[in-house]
């Protein structure tokens, strides 16, 4: 369908377009108009509108009821997905100090290998998966790669040496590395700007969720289980992992939702689909335009997209990196196996709050900028701690557990969906290739500044996370000031359009853009 009037170029809203046939089709505004005036909002409304979405109250009961639905299936699915993938990646490193480490005879940096031939695969992978996705639907291909890593799950619990998790490693990364691009490629396109933050949060802290109980699981398993049937507590935690996962490979087959625009769902109405494109366009989200050659790839890269996304978010991702090395630093400090499962865990558990809290504050105050660096200036105290790494016992295990508060990857991801609204082919691809450059160096880095024989102090690495966790913040400031001009120029190029189309200016209302620090955009009145 062509546009004709009301083009979205920047953050404005689609009003009319043409169908097949020539003849324009005007999409159902998605806004509840109250034609006395006065406000309806009860307590309860006012309630979930201070609380959950802010323009709860202005949605139409229809919408209301799709996004109720999009809850339910896509943010339940992909957040169990999501919880399932963090459950095995952070295995290894429970296993590791739950006597894989002796049981396969792991030595020198043979660990560190182990995570860096993940972190390769990974890294290769981000790019094609979300290329994939834009010509296979979603749901088919999360399901597939979700089951197969499922497999190589079972797999890793029948490890005999170190050879032999470094191919199960290989192919599990192979499986994994769609997930959580494409996770945060679909919630962008079917969230809209007032709703995502929070969506992505829950998402995010999904993850966390998976660390710990996993942490909680080996060490329940290692107490319970170890020895029975003759294997060792960290190959039940494989084999049992491998049993949860495929459900919900099953699960995404089923009920995923894929993209609002090739949308097959048996649960969403026709209706409904219509009204997710018109959200869709409200939103400046652009649908797909069918066109991934060359020339695609190369519009993408002379953008200031891809040559300032892609630094910050490695930056800011490496000043995170503590966390990681937490379980080692207990076992070097001489605590039990249960507590060096345990002590993790409650980490990850003390970062869920926080983050969900940066992500509604996001949303709420309309700022993607300023709930990315306050989280991160708090940050610079546990990051400087264990830089400087005192012979306090006491502040060392404080910085490792707070470390999980200061994350606002979720924020990050809502941000670039955001900045990249134009094409959702340039949507996909910078999302994968963010992910691309911080798997890439994540696939060296710590072979150099976290060396398993400079354990546990790192001397190299807690330093790097601190410049690291700065330079992030540097890169966070410079966007804003990119991003207020690019919506600046879309404003510009939306009042062009508006007055050459002919709409009297007494048809156009302004309305502040999802940034409060954003210019005003036009918007067609409903």
């Amino acid at each position: 369908m062509a546009t004709t009037i009301g083009e979205n170029v920047g953050a404005g809203l689609t009003l009319a377009r043409s169908n097949s046939s020539g003849r324009q089709q005007h999409l159902e505004p998605t806004t509840f108009v109250n034609p006395t005036g006065k406000s309806t909002r009860g307590p309860w409304q006012k309630f979930v509108s201070w609380i959950w979405d802010p323009d709860y109250y202005e949605k139409s009961d229809a919408e209301r009821k799709l996004v109720f639905k999009l809850d339910c299936a896509l943010l339940s699915l992909l957040c169990f997905g999501w919880l399932m993938k963090y459950i095995d990646q952070t295995n290894l490193a429970n296993a590791y100090v739950s006597g894989l480490k002796e049981d396969l005879h792991i030595e020198g940096n043979q660990y560190t290998w182990m995570q860096t031939i993940y972190n390769v695969v990974i890294c290769v992978m981000q790019i094609p998966s979300n290329m994939i996705v834009l010509k296979v639907r979603p749901s088919w291909w999360l399901s597939m790669c979700e089951i197969g890593w499922a497999i190589f799950t079972f797999a890793q619990a029948g490890a005999q040496n170190y050879q032999q998790m470094y191919a199960f490693r290989f192919f599990v990364a192979l499986f994994e590395a769609a997930f959580q691009p494409v996770a945060y490629f679909i919630l962008g396109s079917w969230y809209t700007k007032s709703e995502l933050a929070k969506r992505a949060s829950i998402f995010y802290v999904s993850g966390p969720i998976g660390q710990a109980f996993s942490g909680f699981l080996q060490a329940a398993i290692y107490k319970n289980m170890d020895g029975l049937q003759g294997l060792a507590g960290w190959r039940w935690l494989y084999l049992i992992c491998g049993i949860m996962t495929i459900p919900c490979g099953i699960a995404i087959f089923f009920f995923l939702p894929d993209f609002p625009d090739n949308c097959n769902s048996w649960f969403i109405t026709e209706e409904e689909k219509e009204l997710a494109k018109a959200r869709c366009a409200k939103n400046g989200t652009i649908a797909m335009s069918d066109a991934l050659n060359f020339r695609t790839f190369k519009r993408v890269i002379v953008t200031w997209h891809f040559w300032l996304l892609i630094p910050t978010y490695v930056l800011y991702a490496y000043g995170i990196q503590n966390y990681n090395y937490f379980g080692i630093y207990l076992k070097a400090a001489g605590y039990s196996v249960s507590m060096r499962n345990i002590l993790p865990s409650c980490a990850n558990l003390v970062g869920i709050i926080p983050q969900l809290v940066w992500g509604w504050c996001s949303d709420r105050f309309r700022s993607r900028y300023a709930w990315c660096l306050i989280p991160c200036l708090w940050g610079l105290c546990p990051t400087v701690i264990l830089a400087v790494y005192p012979d306090s016992n006491t502040l060392k295990v404080f910085a490792f557990m707070v470390t999980g508060t200061y994350f606002v990857t979720h924020i990050w991801w809502s941000w670039v969906n955001e900045i990249c609204h134009g094409s959702m082919e340039e949507r996909a691809f910078i999302i994968a290739s963010i992910n691309c450059a911080f798997y890439a160096c994540n696939a060296w880095l710590p072979t150099i500044i976290f060396l398993q024989t400079e354990a546990p102090t790192f001397p190299k690495g807690y330093p790097t996370v601190l410049a690291c966790n700065c330079g992030g913040m540097i890169g966070f400031t410079i966007i804003w000031f990119m991003h207020k001009r690019q919506l600046r120029r879309e404003e510009a190029a939306m009042v062009g359009t508006v007055e050459e189309a002919g709409v009297p200016m007494e048809q156009i209302d302004e309305k502040p853009a999802d940034d409060k620090d954003a210019t005003r955009v036009a918007v067609l009145k409903a």
